[in-house]
């Protein structure tokens, strides 16, 4: 249940904002908007105001607003042409068509951001003091926990976490002794480094190295609400990256297909993020706001990304490709989004089935 409250209460809103970004820029454009929806399939609930009529639909795994001479094939009435989609300037088209996705982009950023200015951002510590020990490392072994700070190593001096690290690596393996200040205690521990990998987010390996299995102390530093601004926009700019990242290395085969999530997979994390805690439920929310914005601008016939390719080459041809020309793209476009709609329920049900 917790699962599927924390599911509507992330991608409902995301959808919202979405969805709320075509239809605001329709509006400011003169374009009139028939229909705007949350969810497909059959009606739950509507309610007709002005030009709009405002839905709630069967299936809330998306949404859409539907504009007035919407498609090429649309009628429009004489003299109504003012009001139609279809009508207006290219780069008219293309702002409704990108706002969308943007605002989901702006909404992470307004989320990170409201995050950082209340809870401030963790940062290491200037002093070498340790965050953390892995378990059965060699630095858990040798006796070393959370909060020692580490004055020497092999009789050298460590100021800073860059020192530890540096004469970790000067031991080429052999023992090393640590003095460490543990409260009002000052202990000499010896332990052995082991060589190991180190990985990025996507399990590469990215470099060789003896370690002991510690990790720097962080500490939180409040932050003004210009700088919780900066923050977001950049934390948004390096998932945006590391999304794109993602994608190509699950084409080169470097992470798994079968990583990818469904809507059981996204519910599920939500359920534990919320049960983390609502920063938690947050910072998920803003994640997924940012994946839903990359991955409509990818130029697929059917998402938002197709349409504003349709855009460019209409710009270039000086006329727009043929109804026949989009509708065979369009399917082509429906047949890729719902076969990776069947894979990633099928990656849900299987790893529902692996005891996920």
């Amino acid at each position: 249940m917790n699962s599927i409250l924390a599911f509507i209460l992330v991608l409902g809103p995301l959808i919202f904002i979405h969805e709320f970004g075509h239809f605001l820029c329709a509006k400011l454009f003169g374009i009139r908007v028939l229909k705007f929806s949350l969810g497909f399939g059959p009606k739950v609930f509507g309610r007709t105001v002005g030009d709009t009529e405002y839905l709630l639909s069967a299936f809330p795994l998306g949404g859409y607003v539907k504009m007035y001479g919407e498609s090429l094939t649309d009628e429009v009435a004489s003299g109504q042409e003012g009001f139609s989609f279809s009508h207006k300037a290219i780069w008219q088209r293309f702002v409704v068509v990108f706002a969308g996705p943007l605002f989901n982009l702006l909404f992470a950023v307004l989320l990170f951001s409201a995050i950082f200015a209340v809870m401030g951002i963790s940062q290491p510590v200037n002093e070498a003091r340790i965050g953390g020990v892995t378990v059965d490392s060699p630095a858990d072994k040798a006796g070393l926990k959370p909060d020692d700070l580490i004055l020497s190593i092999n009789s050298a001096p460590v100021q800073e976490w860059n020192d530890v690290a540096r004469l970790i690596k000067l031991s080429e393996g052999n023992p090393v002794t640590l003095v460490v200040q543990r409260d009002d205690q000052t202990l000499t521990l010896t332990g052995q480094p082991k060589m190991e990998q180190d990985k990025n987010i996507f399990g590469e390996v990215i470099d060789t190295r003896y370690m002991l299995g510690i990790r720097v102390a962080d500490e939180v530093v409040p932050i003004s609400p210009a700088e919780a601004l900066q923050t977001g926009a950049l934390h948004t700019w390096a998932l945006i990256k590391i999304t794109l990242l993602g994608i190509v290395k699950i084409i080169q085969k470097v992470v798994p297909a079968s990583e990818l999530g469904g809507p059981i997979r996204i519910a599920q994390i939500a359920g534990q993020q919320m049960a983390a805690g609502w920063v938690n439920l947050l910072h998920f929310a803003g994640l997924l706001s940012v994946s839903l914005g990359v991955l409509n601008l990818f130029p697929i016939p059917i998402l938002d990304g197709g349409h504003l390719v349709f855009f460019a080459v209409e710009a270039i041809r000086r006329k727009p490709l043929s109804v026949e020309t989009r509708e065979r793209l369009q399917m082509i476009g429906l047949i890729l989004l719902v076969s990776l709609m069947l894979f990633v329920f099928y990656n849900d049900f299987r790893f529902l089935g692996n005891g996920g």
